[in-house]
């Protein structure tokens, strides 16, 4: 697997004090109204568990038309699904199907085998991220779990909503399978946030939907930026009013060991990670949803 060397310094050289610096940016790749800005093969080697994250941008959806994604699978990762504008249609293999509008997440414990799909609205804009963590082994074989978050169940503390983990006195509203924190913060222009990290984490990234950051270095809306791996703090200062995406964890100590849907820790998990999944598509192909 290719996994980029992005440090400047280790994080025993890194001064808790000194703020970390900015060590790559990127735009992506672009597919219509979805950009990977991380994969196994590239960022997600280096930001694990963080491993996949794309960034959701769709506009004129009442006029145009775009295909959604269709029943899929995943094994040994969970997807969290952020909406900061318009809706989106989901459906499980269990049956369940539904709507998230703005201010929704959708989480997936995908576990032992999970498939799950869906298709963009009508709204005249459709805007948010999607985000793949890779399980440890205690969770990765686990039972999935999917459960649908309205907006006034997810934790706030000044202008950081939590989505994982916890800020000051909020906390999320799901138990993260590691030490993570991915926060949704929204700052007007002129304002700062600052975020120390927890004991034990050394990887972070922010990724910005609409804005202009600045920390220190220049964040545009469309990238995403990798800091430094340490201890020490990070600081967003907001050229324009701007809405972003950050992450911060205790790193995955595992190699990332990849299948065509599935990301687990050992080849092993990943045979009965792909076993369950191919058994589930027999399943929901006999019920002709496949």
């Amino acid at each position: 697997m290719n996994t980029l060397d992005l440090s400047r310094s280790t994080a025993g050289d890194v001064a808790s004090d000194r703020l970390r610096p900015i060590v790559h940016k990127t735009r992506g790749q672009r597919h219509g109204p979805i950009t990977r800005l991380m994969s196994p093969s590239d960022l997600g080697g280096v930001l694990k568990p963080f491993v996949f994250l794309d960034l959701i941008d769709a506009q004129d959806l009442s006029r145009v038309k775009v295909d959604g994604v269709g029943l899929h699978p995943h094994s040994g990762i969970a997807t969290l699904t952020w909406l900061l504008e318009g809706s989106v249609n989901y459906e499980d293999d269990l049956g369940r199907r539904g709507q998230i509008e703005q201010g929704w997440m959708e989480w997936m414990h995908a576990g032992n085998g999970a498939w799950h799909g869906g298709n963009f609205g009508d709204s005249d804009r459709l805007r948010g991220f999607q985000l793949w963590i890779a399980l440890p082994p205690a969770s990765e074989l686990g039972q999935p779990v999917s459960r649908y978050l309205a907006p006034d169940s997810l934790g706030r503390e000044g202008p950081v909503t939590v989505l994982l983990g916890q800020h000051g006195h909020a906390r999320g509203a799901i138990d993260a399978p590691s030490s993570i924190d991915y926060f949704s913060v929204r700052l007007k222009a002129g304002e700062s946030w600052r975020y120390q990290p927890r004991p034990g984490h050394s990887v972070a990234w922010a990724a910005v939907s609409v804005g202009h950051l600045l920390a220190p270095e220049s964040i545009d809306a469309g990238e995403l930026a990798v800091f430094e791996e340490g201890p020490g703090p990070i600081e967003f200062i907001a050229v324009q009013d701007t809405e972003f995406v950050f992450g911060s964890a205790a790193k995955h100590p595992h190699e990332l060991t990849l299948g065509n849907y599935s990301v687990h820790t050992s080849p092993l998990a990943l045979l009965e990670g792909e076993r369950r999944i191919r058994e589930i598509g027999r399943e929901l192909r006999a019920q002709g949803r496949l």
